[in-house]
């Protein structure tokens, strides 16, 4: 029985310690926010945070996360969460989603980006772009999602 930390909720699970957090979430949990893409590491729609960091939870097993706390889409853009109600105002100001398949974990990657920047710094388009590149949107909404990140690093400045 694996013992794991979610969105500050302690949940016990009867998985296979090296299952992907990604399943543990998904079917075991019904916390269907965080996206199954590629099953590869490579699309980032199953972003999550682990302690704060971006991490894939198709690829993270739940022994990785074993003493860590595992912050998902559910949690990261609450209101009182002032880096994500940032972002996902600036998400819906910029019109952003499309299909919204890959946003939640644009917008995991993006709190994560913003939450490491130096308070009242503002990215440049290339911080930005080097920042979400692991994250793949089929429908091509790249130049709203920048413009959404440097709006929300604009608000929490």
């Amino acid at each position: 029985m694996a013992q794991l930390l979610i969105n500050g909720v302690r949940h016990s699970v009867d998985l296979d310690p090296a299952t992907p957090i990604l399943w543990a979430l998904r079917d075991t949990l019904g916390m269907t926010g965080t996206k199954f893409g590629c099953g590869a590491g490579l699309c980032g729609a199953c972003t999550v945070h682990l302690d704060g960091e971006a991490v894939r939870s198709c690829s993270t097993s739940i022994s990785d996360a074993k003493g860590k706390k595992i912050t998902t889409i559910e949690a990261a853009t609450a209101r009182t969460t002032r880096i994500g109600a940032a972002v996902h105002a600036a998400w819906v100001r910029h019109d952003v989603a499309q299909c919204g398949y890959c946003q939640s974990g644009q917008i995991m990657s993006a709190i994560a980006f913003l939450n490491g920047l130096p308070r009242g710094t503002q990215p440049s388009a290339a911080d930005i772009d080097a920042a979400m590149a692991g994250n793949i949107c089929r429908c091509g909404t790249y130049a709203r999602i920048r413009a959404a990140v440097a709006d929300a690093a604009s608000a929490i400045a």
